[in-house]
């Protein structure tokens, strides 16, 4: 099985969820492209939040600069292209986009969207209930949709609106899987608890 975790937006916790899907689902992990912070970069916190259970493979692009990978790539003089992805060997692999699906990675046109469809995967969509967080849903929704990706469903990162998920779900016809619950610390504790939530619903 192979999921992709993509958000509405660049801070919507991807990476929290990533590690909560992870480890429901005992999935291996891989983020392709990791923009800044590289001293405690997405996949160093998903290890340790799942506690170094799975696999977790490197990335096949790190740059310093936290920006988006198009950027990042150009000014470290690095060209990315699709074709440089190569799938990690893995029958359970979770992998997790940088920014949300429309984030260009370099200035050919290929976007983040491009390496879910490349490797047919099946998506996870993060999404927080916000101002203006029914539009960039649907818009991610009807995105997928549009390339042939199968969206399994949508995770509420933070506190539940019933009438926005309501509307959110009766247009897009992708079902919410759940919530995340708010924390002030993230621990390996609130990991396993929030993956417990999701192992029958995921399974």
């Amino acid at each position: 099985m192979k999921i992709f975790i993509t958000g509405i937006d660049t801070n919507v916790g991807k990476t929290v969820v990533s590690a909560i899907v992870a480890r429901a689902l005992k999935m291996d992990y891989w983020k392709p492209i990791q923009c800044g912070d590289l001293k405690n970069s997405d996949t160093m916190n998903v290890k340790k939040l799942t506690g170094g259970l799975f696999h977790y493979f490197p990335e096949a692009f790190r740059l310093k600069e936290p920006a988006s990978p198009h950027l990042s790539a150009k000014l470290e003089k690095v060209e990315i292209k699709l074709a440089d992805f190569k799938l990690p060997k893995s029958d359970n692999l979770l992998i997790e986009g940088a920014g949300g699906l429309m984030v260009p990675i370099n200035e050919e046109g290929d976007m983040i969207i491009d390496i879910a469809r490349k490797f047919d995967t099946k998506v996870i969509l993060v999404s927080r209930n916000y101002l203006g967080s029914i539009n960039h849903t649907l818009m991610s929704c009807q995105l997928l949709n549009s390339y042939g990706l199968e969206t399994i469903g949508i995770i509420i990162n933070g506190e539940a609106n019933e009438e926005t998920e309501n509307i959110i779900t009766s247009i897009s016809g992708v079902p919410i899987l759940g919530h995340v619950d708010t924390t002030k610390r993230l621990t390996k504790k609130f990991i396993d608890q929030q993956a417990e939530k999701f192992e029958n619903i995921l399974a």
